[in-house]
């Protein structure tokens, strides 16, 4: 009876860590997203691993801060005279990243390890959350050094190194998540459904990518049009051959088509593995159609977001959205791993 009491305990535990570890990360993504979309990423100029837990309690620490970022081309060749107000706002902003990424690693890293002392963990098991942990870590250094390409010689930071800093945290969402789903699983079915579903999920990881190229050259202000890109479906500065060299991937025109371009690709990709999944009766057909209306949902904001001249509440929800897309790729990837066919 003991032991039964100290396993639903220990249990409880876990389940608590994990889905508070899962609402923090999400809310991370979505700070972070929040901080691209107004700009704010560069407002604090140095990294503060403990001595930027507290805001600026002076004016005479707001000054500081302030005076750093005048260093920068971001405030030189944008933001020049700027009041410290508008400069309050892009600071709030980041700091609350800053905050939350630092609050995010605590509280996972630290019950993981009081978890691991005492045995809670199964060698898998610890194995697999110190991964997780070890991307805590990677992640904050792929901020920093996000925020670092933005210092020198540039108005805002790298897409590549934005991208990388989204995926990461996307990865160790998925991670989380995945964990809760499939912990108290004894049995796992890989096939190649399982695979199927899976190969799917990096077909939009690496969508999200691109979707971070879009963010990070503001290309959604190019072309806010749709279907058509200016009159073409092939806009006039675009041209396919030069996907083939990596600077087309710092030009806004060539990553809008080419997430325009993914998008269908995912829906045509989607419509085959939802034929093929219920044709041979593997899953439920509701979490088909979970994933369909999350990919639905995705595209029209990702339209919504173009013709509305890149409302940053949309681009905001755009981002969520694909989150939201993530999950239920993984719960149908949890489904079909689990089942025996119906």
């Amino acid at each position: 009876m003991a032991n039964t009491i100290n396993l639903n305990r220990k249990n409880t535990y876990i389940t608590i860590w994990l889905y508070l570890s899962l609402f923090l990360v999400f809310s991370l993504i979505f700070i972070g997203g929040l901080t691209r979309l107004t700009e704010s990423g560069l407002s604090i100029t140095s990294w503060e691993l403990f001595s930027g837990i507290l805001p600026p309690l002076n004016n005479q620490q707001w000054e500081n801060y302030f005076a750093l970022y005048k260093q920068i081309p971001q405030y030189k060749e944008i933001n020049f005279g700027m009041s410290m107000a508008e400069f309050k706002y892009i600071f709030w902003w980041e700091y609350i990243h800053r905050l939350l990424a630092r609050l995010a690693s605590l509280v996972f890293i630290l019950p993981f390890l009081y978890f691991l002392i005492k045995k809670f963990f199964n060698f898998k098991q610890a194995i697999f959350y110190t991964i997780i942990s070890l991307l805590f870590f990677f992640q904050g250094f792929l901020g920093w050094y996000m925020v670092k390409s933005g210092l020198i010689s540039n108005t805002d930071v790298s897409h590549f190194r934005l991208s990388a800093h989204l995926l990461g945290a996307q990865i160790i969402l998925s991670l989380i998540f995945y964990s809760i789903l499939f912990r108290n699983v004894s049995k796992i079915n890989l096939n190649f459904n399982s695979y199927l579903v899976l190969s799917f999920l990096i077909i939009i990881f690496f969508q999200i990518v691109i979707g971070a190229f879009v963010s990070g050259l503001d290309a959604a202000k190019l072309y806010q049009t749709w279907p058509l890109m200016n009159e073409n479906f092939v806009p006039e500065d675009v041209f396919v051959k030069e996907f083939l060299n990596s600077k087309s991937y710092s030009s806004a025109s060539h990553v809008q088509f080419l997430h325009r371009i993914i998008a269908y690709f995912v829906i045509f990709i989607f419509i085959f593995i939802f034929y093929f999944l219920l044709k041979n009766k593997i899953v439920n057909s509701k979490y088909l159609f979970i994933v369909s209306f999350a990919i639905i949902f995705q595209i029209v904001l990702g339209i919504l977001v173009l013709v509305s001249g890149y409302k940053i509440y949309l681009a905001s929800l755009h981002q969520l959205g694909s989150i939201f897309l993530v999950f239920s790729i993984i719960y149908l990837f949890y489904q079909v791993s689990i089942s025996q066919k119906l």
